[in-house]
């Protein structure tokens, strides 16, 4: 706490009136990070139609606001002493996770296929890109954001391209293709 009061430029007794301790500190600045981040990706994919930039557009505002926020990044998603009552980082995950699978069970269901799989993917996609991203910066990012983001939307557009139709779809049927509205 006595860190935390020094970078925000007050005393620990100011921090006190407001958190009871640092996993109050942490859950109240866990949450306002994760809604920063929603607040940056919702319009970034809200205005992209096809489906491969939807999938970069997220990814890089993603990775530029872990970029752009080190300290604040680790100190919501690596903070192992502190007695958490709630988990902010799950909230987080559910809620774009979810988020993006009303986008994939939409576009299946436009496209007359099961949608069915769509939260199982979502979680995958999130927790595909935010294990990666942690990486890169734990490795003090090995390589440019551009390139990363554009290795995660290849390789998650490849697998979402690759899809077949679900078992009770109709024979041959691509669930998504490049290139597709």
């Amino acid at each position: 706490m006595e860190a935390i009061a020094a970078y925000a430029g007050v005393s620990k007794p100011v921090l006190y009136r407001y958190f009871a301790d640092k996993s109050e500190l942490w859950l109240a600045v866990g949450q306002r990070a994760g809604a920063m981040v929603l607040e940056a990706i919702v319009p970034a994919v809200a205005t992209v139609r096809e489906e491969r930039a939807v999938i970069a557009a997220a990814i890089d505002v993603y990775l530029a606001h872990i970029e752009n926020d080190l300290n604040l990044y680790r100190f919501v998603v690596h903070q192992p002493d502190i007695a958490r009552r709630r988990d902010v980082v799950a909230d987080v995950v559910d809620t774009v996770a979810s988020g993006l699978a009303r986008i994939f069970g939409d576009r299946l269901r436009a496209r007359g296929l099961d949608s069915g799989a769509s939260l199982p993917w979502a979680y995958g996609v999130v927790g595909y890109v935010q294990s990666v991203g942690d990486w890169w910066l734990r490795q003090q990012q090995p390589i440019s954001r551009e390139a990363l983001g554009e290795y995660l939307t290849t390789f998650l557009w490849g697998g979402i391209a690759g899809i077949p139709g679900t078992p009770d779809a109709p024979t041959g049927k691509t669930v998504i293709s490049p290139g597709s509205p």
